[in-house]
């Protein structure tokens, strides 16, 4: 291969990740006319991104993989997957039980499972997401406390040692966390190390852990590793998730529950 071929090659790629992060996924054929080549070199480069951490492939196209330099804004999570993350966030709310203190991370999808809270029984609701802490302090049985702390804009989300600080004065009866990435091997990540550790300190603060999360979470990997699968309890996401999937996951400790 030549060194313009490579450049071209690299330039490509280059491009298919800008579109990926702008759209939230790249389609082949699409691309194959964009960017004015075959199909089959559009697979490749996938390939590649795919190698290098970069994008996760589906059946014709790829979406973009949050790393330590690239994060979706709460404001593209609350359009993708909506149907997949309200089905997810009922059957997680579902399973609050006798608790009477509960963390929600910040995110798409736990806001949803706030909203999905029942209204009709004392709870005390512990959040670093300002979107979930809106949702819930209308609430007359609710009370809710926002951890303080620096404000991240993509997520209005509070970070930083004034948040962990205050979480680890809590002993919290359940948390549901997200994260951008969850693997069998790498556990849960998440791309921001800030945002890492106000996760972990949220579940060494609880007594019962659920993750809920879409499908395309999964075998993805970002930054910063916050917590083990045998730290959970549950994991909630979709039939989406093959079962055979679920069941490598269950193996490691919690139970997997699919909608």
């Amino acid at each position: 291969m030549t060194a313009n071929t490579a450049k071209t090659a690299e330039e490509r790629q280059r491009e298919i990740v800008r579109v990926a992060r702008a759209t939230g996924s790249v389609d082949v054929t699409v691309l194959a006319d964009q960017l004015g080549v075959a199909k089959e070199t559009v697979r490749r480069d996938l390939r590649a991104l795919e190698d290098h951490g970069l994008v996760r492939r589906t059946h014709g196209g790829a979406y973009p993989v949050e790393s330590a330099g690239f994060e979706t804004t709460l404001a593209f999570r609350a359009t993708s997957h909506v149907p997949e993350k309200r089905r997810i966030a009922s059957a997680a709310a579902e399973l609050l039980g006798d608790a009477e203190t509960v963390f929600v991370d910040e995110g798409f999808t736990p806001q949803l499972i706030a909203e999905a809270l029942p209204r009709d029984r004392p709870l005390t609701v512990v959040t670093a997401s300002l979107p979930v802490a809106g949702t819930l302090a209308e609430a007359d049985a609710i009370s809710v406390l926002l951890l303080g702390g620096r404000v991240r804009s993509g997520t209005l989300a509070t970070v930083d040692h004034w948040t962990t600080k205050m979480l680890a004065g809590f002993v919290i009866d359940l948390a549901f966390v997200g994260a951008n990435g969850i693997s069998r091997e790498h556990g849960l990540t998440t791309p921001d190390p800030a945002v890492s550790e106000v996760k972990a300190q949220a579940i060494r603060a609880a007594r019962r852990t659920v993750f809920a999360g879409v499908h395309t979470k999964f075998g993805a990997v970002s930054f910063c590793r916050f917590a083990e699968i045998g730290a959970l309890e549950t994991i909630v996401t979709s039939t989406l998730l093959p079962s055979a999937e679920a069941h490598r996951y269950s193996l490691q400790g919690p139970q997997v529950i699919r909608v």
